[in-house]
């Protein structure tokens, strides 16, 4: 098989031949490289979906305060509902599913910060201590939010990395004061969140801020996550907390404008469910890509045995046995499909490189991974196939009378 007459033989068939050699291998490369980018375009999908959720509690349920769209026991419509820290602490007692929870009070605007003569204008945000965990923001100076910060109505903040650079520059920022809408906040912390706007916050406690802005024990919204609590459960506990509240409130259970309970789980599994989807029809494009590759081959395999049966006719008559005949022929296919594969392996793998290299990333598409594990299965194959291809062929040739063989 190593024999260096053998592959001298197999190189000036190649040669005699370079059409027909392209053709079979550009067939082979071209389905090992589209599969690669296929599933790299896939992954990168899949990764950029589960970026949008992944860098929050995707399992959560958020909670919302409303107004009222129908009379109940005696009272008329167009109520507003506001929730409170009762609420919150009512729900956490009831519902044992309930993993981490916070709730935030008027977080949505933007105010101004100053520190010495610093200004900038970010988002100040009252929570509660857990909230880190539902973010998934990590600490990378000092700490959070506590309940001790929450007893004392401490006015204590934590704030982004990009706030920290903007306000402080290259001072560290722990125990130093900002002003906050013209009250002072000691920095306790610096955090790092994924999400995308979330470094650009200010976290403060949401007794403090209650306290500061006139807030009473409101809170809205509330959010809570579910750890591993199966869908078909969660929306059970969505009308399960909508009850709890209808009954401290007293409005209708029904009526869905008095509180907004929203389910992510619902929605991140219909989109992970479509995710899905789509890695099945990307691989199923693949296979047959690969199915083409194959065809292709044995095609041209084919072609390949039927014109050289007077030549082994040739070296049958000369003494060669079946053997050798057999295995030149499958080595020249498995030679020729094992390169080409590599090559639409190696184009592949480095478009998909190249494509991270350059940053082509967005909201839905982000960091497209090759399964190289895939690549190489699906190049394997190819030979394999390119082998079977030459072997049955070749074999039915080799049976073939030496002089019945020089006939043809």
């Amino acid at each position: 098989m190593f024999s260096r007459d053998t592959w001298q033989e197999i190189f000036e068939t190649i040669g005699k031949n370079k059409l027909r050699t392209f053709l079979t291998a550009f067939s082979v490369a071209w389905g090992i490289f589209i599969l690669v980018v296929l599933s790299g375009a896939g992954n990168g999908l899949q990764n950029g979906v589960q970026s949008q959720f992944g860098n929050d509690a995707m399992n959560s349920i958020w909670v919302y305060g409303g107004n009222t769209s129908m009379a109940y026991n005696g009272l008329k419509p167009n109520r507003e509902i506001k929730l409170t820290r009762d609420d919150y602490e009512t729900i956490r007692q009831r519902i044992s599913e309930i993993d981490y929870g916070s709730g935030m009070y008027n977080g949505r605007g933007s105010k101004t910060l100053s520190y010495k003569k610093e200004h900038a204008g970010y988002m100040v945000r009252p929570v509660m201590p857990q909230h880190q965990f539902l973010e998934k923001a990590s600490i990378i100076k000092g700490r959070f939010i506590n309940e001790y910060d929450m007893n004392k109505f401490a006015k204590v903040c934590v704030i982004g990395k990009p706030v920290a650079e903007v306000l402080f520059k290259t001072e560290d920022p722990l125990r130093k004061y900002i002003d906050i809408d013209k009250t002072k906040y000691m920095v306790i912390g610096v955090f790092n969140d994924a999400g995308r706007g979330d470094n650009d916050r200010v976290y403060i406690p949401l007794t403090t801020a209650q306290r500061a802005w006139n807030g009473k024990n409101y809170i809205d919204p509330m959010w809570f996550s579910t750890g591993n609590t199966p869908t078909w459960r969660t929306s059970q506990l969505t009308q399960e907390i909508r009850a709890l509240l209808a009954m401290r409130h007293n409005f209708n259970p029904k009526d869905l404008d008095a509180v907004g309970v929203d389910d992510n789980n619902v929605e991140v599994g219909r989109i992970m469910s479509m995710m899905r989807i789509i890695q099945i029809f990307v691989t199923i494009i693949g296979v047959f890509t690969l199915i083409a590759g194959i065809v292709g081959v044995s095609n041209i395999m084919m072609i390949i045995v039927k014109e050289r049966t007077k030549e082994i006719g040739i070296r049958k008559a000369l003494g060669a046995t079946p053997f050798s005949i057999v295995s030149q022929i499958i080595l020249e296919s498995v030679f020729i499909t094992g390169s080409a594969g590599y090559i639409g392996l190696v184009l592949g793998v480095g478009l998909m490189e190249g494509l991270k290299k350059i940053g082509v990333d967005s909201d839905f598409f982000k960091n497209p991974e090759v399964d190289f594990n895939m690549a190489v299965f699906s190049t394997i194959l190819l030979v394999i196939a390119g082998a079977l291809a030459g072997l049955f062929p070749s074999i039915r040739a080799a049976r073939i009378a030496p002089v019945v063989a020089l006939r043809e």
